[in-house]
């Protein structure tokens, strides 16, 4: 045998032999995991357990309803309470022969408080129907007057054409029917009653996105509502002859955008901006025509989710208005109610 091959031979024969070591060596540790592979399996998310992403959907969901489905069959009631502070200066004229005869400026607050149910219903997995009773207390200073009346009842479908996933961006169309229930502002003496709703049926429609970004949910919707005509009125206007027979309102456009942060398991926190430019209105008089000019609200709205003992997310949310047709204060705390007893198979 020539000197290379006596070489190479005690070379083969000592990696054999490490090569043999190691196969063993992994076995052993394959069969008896040392405390440290324990600890960390342990560590490890077990199936069942809740996901970051989870957490968010599920503040996402508490923070803004109209963006949430529910599974085919599953029920939902919510309950929210709101205040609003509405605030006008008005100049109060009167010209004379002799010029001037009163000049003064009147203060109109009205303040209104609010409570609504809100039961959210799934059709299947991807459509929810979704139904609002209000109900309002409103006090006006300037005419010391005060009633509580009914709001008017809505009702609405959202779809999600396509299924969610992880990463992307979530779309759900909706659609959304609003009644006449309310106190009519067509209907009672302007000059001392107040009114508990619009005066007209309402048809909205829309597209709502949301994305999850760890630690964030970013969302936005946009939508447009038509506005049907009111008629058969008789409301007498400025004390005198003038008769209200008909309103045509304007329609609307809307749009909002925000987040929602979870802090902690516990603890979340959202801030959104919400604006519609409405069209002018015109009303039908049996003298004439008037018209009322376009209009925009603005508002600035957050929130702050806390979760309950019971695994509820209880919202107080606090917003204020950026233009005169907005309300100056909004506060309000809306919360789930537990009706798992009406649940099917419950």
């Amino acid at each position: 045998m020539s000197k290379k091959h006596n070489h190479l031979f005690p070379t083969l024969l000592g990696a054999t032999a490490l090569l043999f070591a190691a196969t063993a060596y992994a076995e052993e540790e394959a069969h008896e995991p040392d405390e440290k592979d324990a600890a960390r399996q342990a560590l490890q998310q077990q199936e069942g357990d809740a996901s970051s992403e989870e957490n968010l959907e599920e503040v996402f969901q508490a923070t803004e309803k109209q963006y949430s489905l529910l599974q085919a069959g599953a029920m939902s009631l919510y309950f929210s309470g709101d205040y609003s502070y509405y605030r006008n200066d008005a100049i109060d004229i009167d010209v004379g022969e002799n010029g001037i005869t009163r000049f003064q400026i009147e203060n109109d607050a009205q303040h209104s408080f609010g409570a609504s149910l809100s039961f959210d219903y799934g059709v299947k997995d991807n459509v929810t129907f979704n139904t609002r009773v209000p109900v309002q207390y409103k006090y006006d200073t300037r005419r010391s007057n005060q009633e509580p009346m009914l709001g008017d009842v809505s009702f609405g479908l959202r779809w999600q054409p396509f299924p969610v996933r992880p990463g992307g961006t979530n779309t759900t169309f909706y659609s959304t029917l609003s009644t006449a229930t309310g106190d009519s502002p067509y209907d009672i003496n302007p000059n001392k009653d107040l009114s508990g709703g619009k005066g007209y049926y309402s048809l909205g429609a829309g597209a709502s996105f949301s994305k999850v970004i760890d630690p964030v949910v970013l969302f936005a919707s946009t939508g447009y509502t038509y506005a049907f005509k009111a008629t058969g009125l008789n409301q007498r206007r400025g004390g005198g002859s003038r008769i209200l027979k008909k309103v045509e309102a304007g329609d609307s456009i809307n749009f909002s955008m925000g987040l929602a942060y979870s802090l902690s398991y516990e603890v979340s926190v959202s801030a959104s901006y919400q604006q519609s430019y409405n069209f002018a209105s015109k009303f039908h008089f049996n003298d004439g025509v008037g018209k009322s000019p376009d209009s925009t609200s603005s508002i600035v709205n957050t929130s702050l989710g806390l979760r309950t003992p019971s695994n509820r997310i209880v919202n107080v949310s606090f917003g204020f208005g950026l233009t005169e047709d907005s309300p100056d204060v909004m506060l309000g705390v809306s919360m789930p109610i537990d009706i798992s007893g009406l649940k099917p198979g419950a």
